[in-house]
């Protein structure tokens, strides 16, 4: 590490940090005075470590065996990364295939809190290409992916999300309710949904939706493109083929 990066640490952080590391790493449980001799802390500052992690959900106090264990909290953090690493590795395969067929961008993403978050990202093999970043949000309602998403939600959780205030990427973003609806209920009909210049100028878009057993979304495909490579005509192909996908996917998480 540094010198210039070592300024920026937080020394209660990062020894909150090895406590929660050693406590994980100890799956029988830990007592108070084991993690004071292995991390060489007063019993204080331990403690005051410990209480801090178990009021936040990531260490379990057991008061029976006066031990320190791993929570809640952490554990359903780390069955989220697991779910997240196993949904990449069956959809990458995917994704590569129609990158293969189509030339273009292909996305997968997941939603949270009114927004779409990239988890990866096969870039298309044309020149001029649509370009984006894991990582990158934007809004569900303007995006293919999003509106893939949203047009399985149930109602009542579909219209709590529509009811937020939403933002106009570009002139042609449609954020009326009814709008919406109409063009969500289309989605859900064909298998696909459709952006043209909604959230990027110049760039349309289709998504699918992954789904789970109950028909639950839990991700969604899409192709990216500029608007000039995907015509009108050429969207029910697409869109229809990003469905098969979109099922496929769905498929194998679910076996």
């Amino acid at each position: 590490m540094t010198t210039t990066s070592k300024r920026y640490i937080v020394q209660p952080a990062q020894k909150a940090l090895a406590v929660l590391t050693l406590v994980a790493e100890n799956a029988s449980g830990m007592p108070l005075s084991a993690v004071c001799k292995e991390l060489k802390l007063p019993k204080t500052s331990a403690f005051r470590y410990l209480q801090t992690l178990v009021e936040a959900g990531f260490v379990d106090h057991d008061t029976q065996t006066n031990t320190y264990s791993i929570g809640s909290k952490f554990r359903s953090l780390a069955k989220a990364d697991s779910s997240l690493h196993r949904l990449r590795m069956i959809a990458r395969p995917h994704l590569q295939q129609l990158v293969t067929e189509y030339g273009e961008t292909v996305n997968l993403a997941l939603q949270q809190d009114g927004v779409v978050i990239y988890i990866d990202i096969v870039e298309g093999t044309h020149m001029l290409r649509v370009q984006g970043r894991v990582g990158d949000r934007h809004p569900l309602h303007s995006t293919a992916l999003g509106k893939a998403m949203l047009s399985y939600l149930p109602e009542a959780t579909r219209k709590t999300e529509l009811s937020r205030s939403l933002a106009v990427r570009t002139s042609r973003t449609v954020v009326a309710p009814d709008a919406l609806e109409r063009l969500l209920r289309q989605a859900h009909r064909l298998g696909y949904a459709t952006e043209v210049e909604e959230n990027d100028d110049d760039v349309a878009c289709i998504g699918a939706a992954i789904v789970d057993e109950t028909e639950t979304p839990i991700a969604a495909i899409s192709l990216s493109a500029p608007k000039s490579r995907l015509p009108r005509l050429l969207v029910p192909k697409v869109g229809t083929r990003l469905a098969e996908v979109a099922a496929a996917i769905s498929r194998e998480l679910s076996a």
